[in-house]
């Protein structure tokens, strides 16, 4: 059994290092980076750009926002509201008479219309017992003044009768008993329904109500606001803008150092790498010597001292090369233990890449996104001022309405659309008095423009500091370059002498570290004065603004 379990374990590890070998080789390979590629990652990776870009988003936003004010402000506007109990515009005793008002205006008709008749006949009476009487007289003197007549009266006792009935009759006693005739129709029924429907009138039904507005406002004058936030957003945005860019150039500044920094670094190393083989051969060679009794043991001891602190100095090039990568890795964006190889590491010597024209410094200023963050924030600061002074100024609006309710009030409180209300006019306000505050305002607006003015010119000031001081160091980087690049001519020859004599027995071991330390030195001066040449030049560069997002 143990015999043939071993194979088929074999296999299975064999198997899985072979599937995991692609992987393995996959993750070891090197990527390599030049400068531009650094710079473009950490741009894209950058937490801090990634926050001012949307800082900037954010400020064109506000300068559509306040562009907006220009247009009217247009908004509708629907409501629904539930009342548990209607309107009534008459009291509850006022409801109870309305709505039994016919026997109350049958009881004042009837007395009304009695006394109004017994008037009336009355005086018709007074005025018809005067024609009865003078009807009589002329009745009895026609008579009187015919023979005939008179004759026919005498014989006759009906007519006779008659004359006296007429003469002694009473009109007033005549119309009353007329009146007392009289019967007055029944008009209780007809008042009552007359007083029901005026009550339920004057009862609104309010248990459902809706309400909807359309209104309009255009502003016509606003004392200058809304052109000077316009103005003022404009200018946020560009400052926005500047800021982004000062973020830029830093960000670049950084990834410069920490580029060749590394670069630095990987010459260093293989300068120590060459430095521990020059000495470890130096060993060898000593080693012979002692063999053969032309060198001595403390020689042997010497040499191996050197050549053990040249091995200290390899390893500690390597690890500080493994560190500086892993830095790049992370201003990059890119994992910690990613193998990275720089376009630079094997470029050799640093050569100067030659005289720099400097800018003027009015072109400076325009170009330092400081200085035109500073201007920028001085012009907001005078807009802020106007606007400060706007809140003192009249302002002039356009308004149109238009409102449909249910129930209507312009058809008694029906229940139905019946039409709306449009309504259009003009509002003008005038600010008058409010304890000085828009005075005050307005005068700590200057106070901050005069601030941020002053900060303006401290600003160029230091700036033109900054950028003769890098004006400096980039030209005596240069000179040490130069310097630098003869000294090593020199060590090298140094170097080349001194071995050729050890090797021909005419130098001894000390004449030859020294020559070796002599070219170490100097290499090490010429790498240190390439590197800070370069950091020098991305600085001035930073400093005359230069480096932008553009």
């Amino acid at each position: 059994m143990l015999e043939t379990s071993l194979p088929k374990c074999a296999c299975g590890i064999l198997l899985a290092a072979m599937l995991s070998l692609p992987q393995y080789q996959a993750s070891a390979q090197q990527r390599r980076l030049t400068l531009q590629e650094c710079r473009d990652l950490a741009v894209q990776n950058s937490r801090t750009l990634e926050q001012s870009r949307t800082e900037l988003e954010m400020a064109g936003y506000d300068r559509k926002i306040a562009f907006a004010n220009y247009f009217p402000n247009i908004n509708a506007t629907g409501a629904y509201l539930h009342n548990n109990r209607n309107l009534s515009l008459i009291s509850d005793k006022g409801s109870t008479v309305l709505r039994n008002l016919g026997s109350a205006a049958q009881l004042a008709a009837a007395g009304s219309i009695q006394n109004a008749f017994g008037s009336v006949l009355s005086q018709i009476g007074n005025n018809a017992g005067g024609l009865l009487d003078a009807a009589v007289q002329n009745f009895q003197q026609m008579i009187a003044s015919n023979p005939a007549a008179m004759a026919e009266l005498a014989g006759s006792p009906l007519w006779q009768s008659v004359v006296q009935a007429l003469g002694n009759a009473d009109a007033n006693a005549l119309m009353q008993s007329l009146l007392s005739g009289v019967n007055m129709p029944s008009i209780s029924g007809p008042v009552n329904e007359l007083g029901k429907s005026i009550d339920d009138a004057l009862h609104l039904d309010i248990s459902n109500m809706y309400v909807g507005v359309i209104s309009l406002q255009q502003p016509v004058f606003m004392g200058g606001k809304i052109v000077l936030s316009n103005q003022m957003a404009r200018l946020a945005e560009e400052l926005a803008r500047s800021r982004y860019d000062a973020g830029y150039a830093d960000i670049v500044v950084d990834v410069d150092k920490a580029y060749w920094q590394i670069v630095s670094i990987s010459a260093k190393k293989k300068l120590a790498g060459n430095y521990s083989e020059l000495l470890h051969q130096l060993e060898k060679d000593v080693e012979v010597s002692v063999k053969e009794g032309v060198a001595t043991k403390s020689d042997a001891l010497q040499i191996k001292v050197k050549a053990n602190e040249a091995d200290m100095m390899l390893t500690k090039a390597v690890n500080g090369l493994s560190l500086a990568k892993m830095l790049l890795c992370k201003q990059t964006g890119l994992p910690l233990d990613t193998p990275i190889v720089l376009a630079d590491e094997d470029a050799g010597a640093i050569s100067d890449p030659g005289q720099d024209s400097f800018k003027e410094m009015d072109k400076v200023f325009d170009d330092r996104p400081e200085i035109r963050s500073l201007s920028l924030a001085s012009g907001i600061y005078d807009k802020k001022i106007g606007i400060a002074r706007s809140e003192m100024l009249p302002k002039v609006l356009l308004t149109a309405d238009f409102m449909v309710s249910n129930p209507n009030a312009f058809h008694g409180f029906d229940n139905g659309w019946n039409g709306g209300l449009f309504s259009a006019g003009v509002v003008v306000n005038i600010p008058l008095f409010h304890g000085t505050e828009n005075l005050q305002k307005t005068r700590k607006a200057k106070a901050e423009a005069r601030l941020y003015r002053s900060k303006l010119e401290d600003a160029k000031a230091m700036i033109t500091l900054q950028v003769s001081q890098c004006r400096h160091n980039v030209q005596e980087a240069r000179q040490k370059l130069s310097m630098s690049s003869g000294n090593l001519a020199s060590a090298e020859e140094n170097l080349r002498m001194a071995t050729a004599g050890f090797e021909a027995g005419v130098i001894d071991t000390n004449t030859v570290l020294a020559a070796q330390t002599a070219w170490l030195k100097a290499n090490t001066e010429q790498i240190e004065a390439g590197i800070d040449l370069r950091v020098a030049e991305a600085m001035l560069r930073r400093a005359e603004g230069e480096i932008n997002a553009e």
